[in-house]
């Protein structure tokens, strides 16, 4: 049994570009609450937070960039070639990491919480978890991922990839081991059935209901899609979207691996569509589509709301929109949301302006709120 009364603890873990934030995210789609241990550390040093000086002590000023910050690439390249400095590394972050774990459990309602660390099996947070998830691909694939998703040299990825202990010994220590070297769906697939191990009941996510006026025609509802939606969703954007490519299934299907999607319906058509992610408790709402048939203003009001009460439940500090265009110009409609335009480089925490830049659109507006102002591993 994990330390956390009333909690079920999955330990996710795996060699680099295996899946395992594709794993965690499609246990969050299932319901578990999602901690991200390796952003956490990152977090961790941050300029002021409680690791930096630390770090800088140890390993020198020369790991900085130009604005005080620890440059991770820089550093990278030391402790990955050096075991001993990997090992000082770790000294420095695993405990801060273990506090943040700690917080995040305490204060979470979901049933199931799943730690995603590529660590895990070194670390402490073993001993604490009620079962051990391992993700599995073979070595080309993690190759093909750092290099195309992650920008890697192909020589960085060989020796990130070089650095770390053969697949089989964290196979080994799994309760359940993901391959994840097929498909999305084969993936999810997998994931389900570990799932129903565990939570036998049926998976379907409630439906909220968006309060209406006598004048509405047609109930309102927001809907946290699931997979099986692919098609459906797929099939609302091409229509509202005519001159982007066409999207498929599977496209879709593949989002999900990054995604959440919340659908607005009207009776059982969608009228109102964007995807969510909520990493490093940073959350990230783009592809916004809403239909001609409905009103701007009607139909991104309770998109926004739920999302956010969504983003709350995942413990999100702040909120990201990128916009498209025409709705961005909804002034008085962002205004009242509490949400004001900006560009990354107006947020002045570390985190929420790398997640900005990351995720930063062509042609859209990024809108920024604060979500809850005690955040985690703060600044010192």
């Amino acid at each position: 049994m994990s330390k956390w009364a009333g909690k079920y603890v999955i330990g996710l873990t795996g060699n680099i570009a295996t899946g395992k934030s594709v794993a965690r995210r499609m246990l969050e789609h299932l319901g578990a609450y999602g901690i991200d241990a390796d952003a956490l550390g990152h977090r961790a040093i941050a300029h002021g937070a409680p690791g930096y000086q630390a770090v800088v002590e140890t390993f020198g000023q020369w790991i900085l960039d130009p604005g005080g910050q620890i440059d991770r690439a820089k550093l990278g390249r030391v402790v990955f070639s050096d075991a001993a400095a990997l090992v000082k590394l770790e000294e420095i972050v695993h405990p801060l990491v273990g506090q943040a774990v700690d917080l995040l459990i305490k204060r979470s309602h979901q049933k199931v919480v799943v730690i995603e660390a590529i660590k895990l099996l070194e670390s402490d947070l073993k001993n604490l978890c009620d079962s051990i998830w391992v993700t599995f691909a073979p070595y080309e694939a993690q190759l093909q991922r750092l290099v195309e998703r992650r920008k890697m040299s192909e020589t960085d990825a060989r020796q990130r990839i070089a650095a770390q202990p053969p697949q089989e010994q964290k196979m080994a220590a799994a309760n359940i081991v993901i391959k994840n070297d097929e498909s999305y769906e084969e993936t999810w697939q997998q994931i389900v059935l570990a799932w129903q191990q565990i939570m036998p009941q049926s998976d379907d996510q409630p439906t909220i209901e968006i309060k209406r006026t006598k004048a509405d025609e047609v109930s309102l509802q927001v809907v946290r899609a699931r997979p099986k939606d692919s098609k459906m969703i797929a099939r609302f954007i091409n229509h509202n979207q005519k001159d982007a490519p066409p999207l498929a299934a599977t496209d879709i299907m593949a989002a999900f691996g990054e995604n959440a999607f919340l659908m607005l319906q009207a009776g059982e058509k969608i009228v109102g569509l964007i995807s969510l992610q909520v990493e490093n408790l940073i959350s990230r709402t783009a592809d916004i589509v809403v239909d001609p048939s409905i009103a701007v203003e009607k139909a991104l009001k309770p998109l926004i709301e739920e999302m956010e009460r969504a983003s709350m439940d995942l413990q999100s500090e702040a909120s990201l929109v990128f916009a498209p265009k025409a709705i961005s110009q909804q002034e008085n409609l962002w205004k009242s949301l509490g949400y004001q335009a900006c560009v990354p480089e107006d947020l002045d925490i570390q985190a929420w302006q790398e997640a900005a830049k990351e995720s930063v659109l062509p042609g859209t507006t990024l809108f920024f709120k604060q979500l809850r102002q005690d955040r985690v591993l703060r600044p010192i």
